[in-house]
């Protein structure tokens, strides 16, 4: 099994996790291609840097136990990485509430987390309604379709998001990704470039 590749780490954020003071920790290799990304240090094989030391890491949590209230784990995207739920509970050990962002491409990883009680906050990123998913994401659709709903059936606190992009999206796809999630919160991010 391939370890853990962490691309970066954040020691303290107090927006990635709704005011909370987090560390984030960011890991590499994605399977989408954003035409907007901007992290193609944790995108592009070419572009990884050097992978950090999951156990100093995790001494660094734990010597923050007291100042950090939570952590979130972002990347790329976290749910390729082979031994996530293996590190997730070393990270529950310490007691942190911890928060994923997934694009939602491994649907049986997201249920693994959510039925082992691994995570406390997800953030799944919404790209584009369905009709446009195929520029950003080669893979089967119906993987995005299950996240979106193992997500909306669990009982973990969620969120839903979409990166405003106008060269690749308008007002109907916001309003047809939208009607999609439903009930669920939704926020519309711009597009830096």
């Amino acid at each position: 099994m391939a370890k853990l590749r962490i691309g970066g780490l954040q020691k303290l954020s107090l927006i990635d996790y709704h005011g909370t003071p987090a560390a984030v920790i960011f890991t590499q290799g994605c399977n989408m291609f954003c035409p907007y990304c901007h992290n193609p240090q944790l995108v592009y094989p070419d572009s990884f840097e050097k992978i950090l030391n999951r156990n100093e890491i995790l001494d660094f949590l734990k010597k923050r136990q007291d100042l950090l209230k939570g952590v979130v784990i972002t990347g790329g995207e976290p749910t390729l990485q082979n031994d996530l739920c293996d590190f997730i509970k070393k990270i529950k050990n310490l007691k942190f509430p911890v928060k994923l962002d997934t694009n939602g491409t491994n649907p049986e990883i997201l249920q693994e987390l959510i039925c082992g009680n691994l995570i406390d906050f997800i953030a799944m990123d919404i790209k584009s309604p369905a009709k446009k998913y195929k520029l950003f994401f080669k893979g089967n659709l119906n993987l995005i379709m299950r996240s979106l709903h193992i997500i909306k059936s669990s009982n973990i606190p969620h969120i839903f998001r979409t990166t405003y992009d106008t060269d690749i999206l308008n007002e109907k796809d916001i309003d047809e990704i939208r009607a999609s999630i439903g009930n669920s919160e939704y926020i519309v991010q711009e597009c830096r470039k």
